[in-house]
């Protein structure tokens, strides 16, 4: 409730506003949906997605040079998806997108899920001053991981603002979206997805309005 309700202040830094200026001059000339896959790491997921939504145009952002230069090796077969990856911190890309009105289809945040100690959890993505953002993006948010307690404060997090949110088990057979998941699901582990439609009506982000 306190990031709900203060701005975050954190300067945006030039080259991830650089990084989010070239995607939006592709969103700007985009009359079609837009979908979002944050945390993208080598993109698999990201071209996945994309060969799944042949309307719409889909971005992912990671901050890692090294795993973005990993994505030729995850590519989909067929060619042609319209698809762009761009490096950048997500802290700052979420608040650059809330302030140029982006409204998404969708937005994806996969596996890895991080921070697990119970002291991290200001570290992770809904306990976080971003979150704001998060939710101000709005679209069907979908969430992956081995760990149903994340997703579950997920939710929690949600019902503050009078979202709910739905946590399915994914059947063990499930196609795969990222290496990640490959590796959880050849050890035999339970995956979870959390779904939530992120309301329209922005209104009570005061923290965004305050900015």
């Amino acid at each position: 409730m306190r990031h709900l309700r203060s701005p975050f202040r954190k300067p945006i830094q030039a080259h991830n506003r650089e990084a989010f200026e070239q995607a939006q001059k592709l969103v700007a000339d985009w009359q079609g949906p837009i979908i979002l896959d944050s945390c993208c790491g080598v993109g698999e997921s990201t071209a996945w997605i994309a060969e799944q939504n042949p309307d719409a145009l889909v971005i992912g952002v990671d901050k890692s040079a090294h795993r973005l230069a990993r994505h030729a090796q995850y590519e989909k077969a067929e060619a042609g998806q319209r698809y762009i990856l761009v490096r950048a911190d997500l802290h700052d890309f979420w608040r650059l997108a809330v302030e140029a009105h982006w409204q998404l289809q969708q937005h994806y945040i996969l596996y890895p899920n991080p921070w697990p100690k119970a002291a991290h959890l200001g570290r992770r993505w809904h306990g976080s001053p971003v979150w704001p953002y998060v939710l101000g993006l709005g679209g069907q948010l979908v969430m992956r991981s081995n760990w149903a307690i994340y997703l579950t404060e997920v939710a929690s997090s949600l019902a503050l603002v009078n979202c709910s949110a739905t946590i399915s088990p994914l059947l063990a057979r499930h196609e795969p979206m990222t290496p990640f998941e490959r590796k959880y699901q050849r050890s035999g582990q339970q995956l979870w997805e959390l779904r939530a439609d992120l309301p329209e009506d922005g209104r009570y982000f005061s923290a965004i309005e305050a900015e």
